[in-house]
């Protein structure tokens, strides 16, 4: 089964454009037309260029692939419960107990502040360290997202130049009436194409890539204020309850049952 949005939306987006066309009596053929693919998208990909240094737009690539591929986190559930392990055994054997754990974390992120709190550093200097970290992170996001909030922008507006263009060429030659209607038809569908891609290409990926950055820095920062939680030695009733605000009320519901049901299965 598909569980990819993204490519259930373009599939989705091609099937109600191409079907509108259909059934208002357009030929699909009038979309071949290498005039206005060549403005709205190379024109696009001009103006992008114009834009932004080559450092950034060199991570289109990774960018494209994030978007195509479901974002893999470590479920919020899942990160309390090993939170709640953690203060366990530091209470238990202290901080230094929990070097046995660390080459087990797989994210880098937690793994290095792991690290850090073990070596004995300083709260408020882990704190810094880690949110600095996060910061830098969303600005990376930012700039990624921002590259095709831009193209969403500039593509609607090159096809509206594509169907001047396309109009001045029309009436450059008004002897044929047949020729001229075939002409402005064409013109028309540079800006058929300039909207479909801002609009259900480029500003929905931009949303995207916004929302996963989003649920990603939530998550760092639940890492963060687990670990400053074990590393001040709360107890595990109290982490469970200050991570808990990270859930939303239904992941709250579904991890007290299964608390509940873990309960009963020891009684």
């Amino acid at each position: 089964m598909m569980k990819n949005s993204t490519i259930i939306g373009l599939v989705l987006g091609l099937v109600a454009v191409l079907g509108g066309m259909v059934l208002k009596g357009a030929h699909l053929s009038a979309l071949l037309n290498p005039a206005a693919f060549m403005i709205i998208i190379l024109g696009t990909i001009a103006s992008v260029m114009i834009a932004f240094p080559m450092a950034e737009l060199a991570k289109l690539g990774k960018l494209f692939k994030m978007v195509f591929s479901e974002q893999k986190l470590t479920p919020r559930e899942e990160l309390i419960g090993k939170f709640m392990e953690w203060a366990s055994i530091t209470r238990r054997e202290g901080l230094l107990a929990l070097e046995a754990k660390v080459d087990e974390i797989e994210d880098a992120f937690l793994r290095n502040g792991m690290r850090m709190i073990i070596d004995g550093n300083d709260q408020d200097l882990v704190r810094d360290v880690l949110l600095e970290d996060i910061a830098a992170t969303e600005d990376r996001h930012k700039a990624g997202a921002l590259i095709f909030t831009q193209a969403g922008t500039y593509a609607p507006t090159l096809g509206v130049l594509g169907a001047v263009v396309g109009l001045i060429a029309a009436l450059a030659d008004m002897s044929d009436m047949g020729k001229l209607a075939h002409a402005i038809a064409g013109a028309f569908m540079a800006t058929l194409l300039g909207i479909f891609t801002g609009y259900v290409l480029w500003h929905p990926i931009a949303n995207k890539l916004k929302r996963m950055s989003k649920q990603e820095i939530q998550i760092r920062l639940m890492m963060v204020e687990g670990l400053l939680s074990i590393q001040s030695g709360v107890s595990t009733i109290a982490i469970n309850q200050k991570l808990s605000v990270f859930l939303t009320p239904t992941e709250r519901l579904k991890m007290k049952e299964k608390e509940e049901g873990a309960v009963e299965q020891k009684a």
